[in-house]
């Protein structure tokens, strides 16, 4: 288990082994619990500034849980939370959340433009009028996402794929530093994960630290340079060249998954 030291006067810890300025997120002994079994327990990782980070593991494996958690949508029995080494209270600026698609109410009366435009909130404030300015950073962040042609919309009669992209249009227009997407791929077109994948690897090459939880095994390598394995606690976490392999997902999956499924080179 890695050693952190805690620095009292400001409340940011630090991992003796790594450099503060690298790690995007630090979670150190992080417990979440709905009930009497924990839906995580323990977590310890660092995610390093400029990665694209896979969380992958079965189902109930807590990895939803992991992100409401680090975002303080649910609480946490126990463990701390920095990202750039600070409390979420002083980051959150920094920080952009794109739920799962299944728990938005999508009959809410709001067209496209309205909902990248929520991601403006923070900054202009929930009574204001959208300046030209804002409109124009809507249609840029739409045009990111080829959605620019709905901006008048109803957001409940697109089709799935074409709402996941409004709601990463919305975390674009945020301008945040590390963005965190919770299966984002889920139930999309082919056309829709290869633009949303196309905008993550940008953000990548721009600095930007993304994490998703991500379903499809056979596109990890593909897709992501950095993988987290969990199962209501880290099984590893590193480079995807290094370790996304046969005994990784054994582990994480229980033995319960066949390497054939993974349509993976050496795996």
């Amino acid at each position: 288990m890695t050693d952190f030291a805690l620095i009292a006067d400001n409340g940011v810890f630090v991992d003796k082994h790594m450099d503060l300025g690298s790690a995007a997120l630090s979670i150190k002994g992080m417990t979440v619990s709905y009930g009497p079994e924990p839906a995580l327990y323990s977590v310890d990782f660092n995610v390093e500034i400029g990665t694209l980070t896979a969380v992958i593991g079965p189902n109930g494996a807590g990895k939803s849980s992991l992100l409401k958690a680090a975002m303080g949508i649910i609480p946490t029995v126990s463990g701390q939370v920095r990202f750039f080494g600070q409390r979420l209270k002083k980051t959150r600026h920094r920080i952009s959340y794109v739920p799962q698609r299944a728990s938005v109410d999508w009959d809410f009366p709001a067209t496209v433009k309205d909902v990248v435009l929520m991601g403006l909130y923070p900054i202009m404030g929930y009574l204001q009028r959208a300046s030209l300015a804002h409109l124009d950073e809507v249609q840029s962040c739409l045009r990111k996402v080829g959605m620019q042609d709905f901006s008048d919309r109803q957001i409940g009669q697109l089709s799935g794929g074409q709402q996941q992209r409004v709601f990463l249009a919305r975390a674009l227009i945020q301008k945040a530093d590390v963005y965190l997407l919770d299966e984002p791929l889920a139930g999309v077109d082919a056309a829709t994960e290869k633009a949303i994948i196309s905008v993550l690897k940008d953000l990548k090459k721009s600095g930007k630290t993304i994490i998703v939880v991500h379903h499809d095994l056979s596109t990890v390598l593909e897709y992501f340079d950095h993988v987290l394995f969990i199962n209501k606690s880290p099984i590893a976490h590193g480079p995807a060249a290094e370790i996304f392999n046969e005994e990784n997902l054994s582990v994480t999956y229980c033995g319960q998954l066949g390497a054939a499924r993974l349509g993976v080179a050496g795996i």
